[in-house]
Order: structure tokens, then C-alpha cells, then sequence
């Protein structure tokens, strides 16, 4: 998983760039969105990405053709080019950092949060608005419930994660206590 991501990284980079520069980026966002689901699909994965009886350019092709009038030049231009590098099974990790990117640039994060119990519109509102002054970034929240954690929530932002549950905290307790 680590290589997919360390692969579809200067991809990323490297569409992202070109559609700042070209004012697409949500265009871009949504193409690359497609074409990766296309990917990820199994029939495509079974019948196109992993025939052995298909070259790298042919394997591009049949995507682009798949993907048809829901891409436009550029993003052909790109698969022809991932297709030629042998990377085009990295198009759903290339679409997620791409994603990333967006987000940065507009300041908007996505933070999952993980409770014990559902949380009300007004805990999730007092959440998100503490996290929006500490992260100065725009948030959005997904919630889900874990009765496991048995209280508290688990917040997931990008890298950061905040485990404030009373799983989590038994668990710190007992390795300092077994240490």
C-alpha cells in the first residue's frame, strides 16, 4: 500500500499542477474520480489491466476508450502517459492524492469521527467548529458509531488522529502500567 501511494504521488503532483494552471482543478477532480472508479473496477482489472496478452499502451487505450466522453484530452493525454510507465493500476491512489492536494489548496479537511454513541447535529456543529479554529481549515464531518469504544470519540483528520475514548485511554493505562 505504501509504494502505491509513493508511485501515485508525483502523478498526483503533477496533474494537480497542471490543472491549477489550467483552471480545471475541479474538472480534474471529477474526471480522475471516474477514471478511477473504472479501475478499480474487478471486470476491468481482470480483463484489461491484468492481461498479459495486452501491452502497457494497448491496456491505456482500451481505458481511455472505457472512459470515453466523461474525460477530456488531458486527462487522455495522462492515462496514455500512466499507461506507457506501466502505472495505471496506481489510478485510484493517483485520484486519492490528487484529492488531498485539492483540499490543502482550498483549506478544507475531512475528519471522521468515531463515537461511542451517535452524536447529536449540535455536538457534531461544537466539533467541527473547534476543529476548524485549531486546523484554520474548513471542516467536514463523517460520523460513526464504535460501541466498543465504550465513551469518548476517536477523530481522524488526514495524519492526525486524537483517540479521546475510553478504549483508548484503558489501553494507555495498561501499557504503562505493564511497562
Amino acid at each position: 500500500m505504501a509504494e502505491l501511494s509513493t508511485v501515485a504521488r508525483p502523478y498526483a503532483k503533477a496533474a494537480f499542477e497542471h490543472a491549477v494552471e489550467n483552471k480545471a482543478l475541479t474538472d480534474w477532480s471529477g474526471m480522475l474520480a471516474t477514471v478511477a472508479q473504472v479501475v478499480a473496477d474487478d471486470d476491468m482489472r481482470r480483463r484489461v489491466l491484468s492481461n498479459p496478452r495486452l501491452t502497457s499502451a494497448q491496456k491505456a487505450d482500451a481505458l481511455v476508450d472505457i472512459c470515453g466522453d466523461a474525460v477530456d484530452d488531458g486527462v487522455r493525454n495522462f492515462l496514455r502517459l500512466i499507461g506507457q510507465k506501466g502505472r495505471l493500476a496506481a489510478l485510484p491512489a493517483i485520484a486519492e492524492q490528487f484529492e488531498l492536494l485539492k483540499a490543502q489548496q482550498e483549506k478544507r479537511m475531512d475528519v471522521n469521527i468515531v463515537s461511542a454513541f451517535p452524536l447529536d447535529d449540535g455536538q457534531q456543529d461544537k466539533l467541527a467548529s473547534a476543529l476548524a479554529k485549531r486546523l484554520n481549515r474548513e471542516i467536514s464531518i463523517t460520523t460513526q458509531v464504535d460501541s466498543t469504544l465504550l465513551g469518548g470519540v476517536i477523530l481522524r483528520a488526514g495524519d492526525t488522529v486524537i483517540d479521546g475514548s475510553v478504549r483508548g485511554r484503558l489501553n494507555r493505562l495498561h501499557e504503562a502500567l505493564s511497562a
